[in-house]
C-alpha cells in the first residue's frame, strides 16, 4: 500500500506572480533613474568627438610639416578644423588642408584629413543640404546637428568672427591665415578661443570648448583635468 511519502515531489521552476511583479517594479526604478543620463551622454560624446578631431588636427599637424617657404602663401596650408553651416542651420565640421593655397584657407575634398573609423574624408560645403546626413562618400561623424542635436556655436576670444583654427609644426593654433602672403606667423592665436554650441534640446547645457593660445591644448571648461 503506498502512502503519501512514496509518492514523488513536483517542483516548480516558474516565477511566482510576486516575484515577477518585483522584478517588473525594479526595472521601472532603474529605467527612471537612467533616463536623466540620456541629456549627459549625448552632451558627452558631443564633447568627446568635437575634442578628438580638434586633437587630430593638431596631431596632423605635428605629422605633416607644411612649412614651404618657397611659396608666399604657405601658411595657409596649415592643417585646421572648420566648423560651418548646411542650407539651413544643420552644423558640420571638417578637417584639412589647402595643399596648393588655391582657397584661402579653405580645402578640397581630395585635400581633407580622412577619419580613422570610417576611412572617409571629413569633408562637407557650407550651403550644401545635410540634414539627411549628409551622404556615404564623407564621414558621418562631422554632422554635429544631426548625430548630436547641435543647433549653433560661437567664437569668442581669440577665435572671435572666425569659424577655423590652424596649428603649425609645433602644434601652435594660428586664427585668419587665409589671407597671408607671407611668412610671418603674424597669426598666432592672441589668446585662448572658446568655442560654445548650444543644442536644439534647451534642457541640455551648453559645450564651452576652450583651445590654449600656446599650446593648442582643447578642454571643457570646468573639465579641464578629464576632457
Amino acid at each position: 500500500m503506498k502512502t503519501i511519502a512514496d509518492k514523488p515531489i513536483r517542483v516548480s521552476s516558474a516565477f511566482t506572480m510576486i516575484e515577477l511583479v518585483f522584478v517588473i517594479v525594479v526595472l521601472g526604478i532603474l529605467a527612471a533613474l537612467a533616463m536623466p543620463r540620456i541629456d549627459r551622454d549625448i552632451r558627452q560624446e558631443a564633447a568627446q568627438t568635437i575634442l578628438s578631431n580638434i586633437r587630430y588636427t593638431q596631431h596632423l599637424a605635428l605629422m605633416d610639416n607644411k612649412q614651404k617657404f618657397d611659396d608666399p602663401k604657405w601658411q595657409q596650408r596649415f592643417w585646421k578644423i572648420m566648423f560651418g553651416t548646411c542650407t539651413g542651420t544643420d552644423k558640420f565640421f571638417m578637417v584639412g588642408s589647402d595643399d596648393n593655397t588655391d582657397n584661402g584657407s579653405f580645402f578640397d575634398k581630395n585635400e581633407s584629413a580622412i577619419d580613422q573609423t570610417s576611412g572617409k574624408p571629413m569633408f562637407w560645403s557650407n550651403g550644401t543640404d545635410c540634414s539627411d546626413g549628409g551622404d556615404n562618400t564623407v564621414s558621418p561623424q562631422i554632422f554635429l546637428s544631426k548625430k548630436y542635436g547641435i543647433n549653433n556655436f560661437a567664437f569668442s576670444g581669440g577665435c572671435t568672427g572666425i569659424q577655423y583654427i590652424g596649428f603649425d609644426n609645433l602644434g601652435r593654433p594660428h586664427v585668419g591665415f587665409g589671407g597671408s602672403t607671407s611668412p610671418d606667423y603674424s597669426s598666432y592665436m592672441p589668446s585662448d578661443c572658446n568655442i560654445q554650441f548650444t543644442f536644439t534640446d534647451t534642457s541640455i547645457p551648453a559645450l564651452n570648448v576652450r583651445v590654449n593660445k600656446e599650446t593648442g591644448y582643447a578642454y571643457i571648461i570646468g573639465q579641464e583635468d578629464n576632457s
